[in-house]
């Protein structure tokens, strides 16, 4: 069996040539990327701030809100920093009241994070923040678009963030149906 020239398709790549972007497109790609980011952060940096709280607070926020009893190393693997700067993130959100820990079920040394009253209304508050800058933007460009966002979203986040996305959806799709 003779092995495939580099040019020629293979199963992983079938389809890969059909899509032909300059430089300067993939430029542009990068460049709307980070203004998009600056401006959808700055949604909430604007709440954190007055609060004293960073980005990194935030991110643990949200995932925790997301995911209610999830536990240290799970947020750890997920925000991608490490544990001593975790550490210092959750010792702030414990000590203003924003999380608790509590100890896992069947490991007591697991400790498991949930937001409190107090930290519902702050994600709660956050995400209506970068939920109206979403709408507006998703309203605007239409469902089509939409999905294909999603898939340039998904497609640009790596293996254990894939991981990470797939177990929140089936979180989701559950509550979903608890609630029907």
């Amino acid at each position: 069996m003779s092995a495939m020239p580099p040019s020629a398709p293979s199963p992983s790549n079938a389809g890969a040539g059909l899509l032909f972007l300059r430089e300067e497109e993939l430029r542009l790609a990068q460049d709307m990327l980070f203004f998009a980011y600056r401006n959808f952060t700055h949604a909430a940096d604007e709440v954190l701030e007055g609060l004293e709280l960073g980005r990194a607070h935030h991110r643990a926020i949200h995932f925790i809100g997301r995911m209610p009893g999830m536990s240290v190393s799970d947020l750890l693997s997920i925000l991608g920093i490490t544990k001593q700067s975790l550490s210092r993130v959750l010792t702030t959100l414990v000590d203003q009241g924003y999380v608790i820990q509590a100890p896992g079920r069947a490991d007591r040394r697991q400790r498991l994070l949930s937001l409190t009253a107090k930290g519902v209304a702050l994600e709660r508050q956050l995400f209506e923040r970068q939920r109206d800058l979403l709408l507006r933007a998703y309203r605007e460009a239409g469902g089509p678009a939409v999905e294909g966002f999603r898939r340039v979203l998904r497609a640009l986040t790596e293996e254990i963030g894939q991981t990470h996305l797939s177990a929140m959806e089936a979180a989701a799709r559950e509550l979903r149906a608890r609630s029907a």
